[in-house]
């Protein structure tokens, strides 16, 4: 076991299966000799060469779709997002080629492609830079969505990710990078539709992703202490949602509460919220709480930031008032 920063799990990953197979390669902003944003390329480009670790102009949708076509002859392209907010600018490219192509080609096309980067509310990086893009995505056809949420998962989901042969968006958050786990020293692998279990119990079913799991957990401490029994289960897949786990745990707990980052207005927590309803509604002892983003631009000021998103008192409180009867 060897301790290892978030982004360096992600390099790790990235390195491993490029040694591994030789049509796995990477493009986008800043990748190659700079090393990335975020330091997840970095020196990747002395072992594999400028072509392999491509550096291209700020213009996402034109790389996005060299990418898609690279991918449909037979390579394995990454797309890092500098900032996965600007991967709106590639949304037709994701859209209505990458998700697409293998149906409208009759199966004739492929798309092995990997587009990750990060994304999320991060340390006063204004509006434009702390996009929540998961929801937008969530219900275009074709599209994998994954979002890490520590080093170990990071590593064995984006391994599966480069080596699936479908389109796979990969979500990271920003303030996740310098996050440190002991990982193995062997190879491993993580299935890229199953969620993962973080902590049982019997009260509630909390579910949550990527950053939040990490709030979830500071606020399991406090329940902990005044004697409440939560279930956590870490969603890692957010298309498909992992619905056999999620299912299991409802039937045990009958009560949930989600916990996200993104837009309570059409975001991850409201298409599983929906779906809970449709699928365990008589499972459930009380209304599903949703604790989600305020729908506003995220403020630059640092106190109104942390006010716009979840913050673990509030899960406290949401789980208080759910397991006491009074929802």
């Amino acid at each position: 076991m060897a301790e290892t920063f978030m982004f360096n799990a992600l390099r790790a990953a990235i390195d491993e299966e490029m040694e591994r197979d030789p049509t796995v390669f990477v493009l986008g902003e800043d990748v190659g000799h700079y090393g990335g944003s975020y330091k997840v390329t970095k020196d990747l480009y002395k072992k594999y060469g400028e072509l392999r670790l491509l550096d291209t102009p700020i213009a996402e949708n034109s790389f996005t779709g060299m990418a898609i076509g690279a991918a449909m002859t037979g390579l394995r392209p990454i797309v890092e997002g500098m900032n996965m907010g600007f991967l709106l600018l590639a949304f037709n490219q994701i859209a209505n080629n990458a998700g697409m192509l293998r149906y409208t080609s009759g199966g004739n096309f492929k798309i092995p492609l990997v587009i990750r980067g990060p994304g999320g509310v991060g340390r006063q990086l204004g509006a434009e830079h702390s996009q929540r893009l998961e929801a937008y995505f969530q219900a275009v056809p074709g599209l994998k969505i994954v979002a890490c949420s520590t080093p170990y998962n990071a590593k064995g989901l984006l391994k599966s990710a480069i080596r699936d042969p479908n389109p796979v968006l990969f979500f990271e958050h920003v303030l996740l990078y310098n996050l440190k786990e002991d990982l193995p020293e062997e190879e491993y692998l993580l299935p890229l539709d199953k969620a993962e279990i973080v902590r049982s119990g019997e009260d509630v079913t909390i579910l949550t992703y990527s950053r939040m799991r990490h709030h979830v957990l500071q606020a399991v401490k406090t329940l902990e202490k005044e004697g409440y029994d939560p279930e956590v289960i870490d969603l890692i897949s957010l298309k498909p949602f992992d619905f056999e786990t999620i299912g299991a745990s409802i039937r045990k707990t009958h009560r949930v509460v989600i916990v996200e980052e993104c837009m309570k207005t059409g975001g991850i927590g409201a298409e599983l919220c929906a779906s809970i309803m449709e699928r365990y509604f008589d499972e459930l002892d009380a209304p599903v709480i949703r604790l989600s983003s305020q729908d506003i631009p995220t403020p630059y000021n640092g106190t109104l930031e942390n006010l716009t998103i979840v913050q673990p008192p509030q899960i406290v409180a949401a789980v208080q008032k759910l397991v006491q009867g009074q929802v």
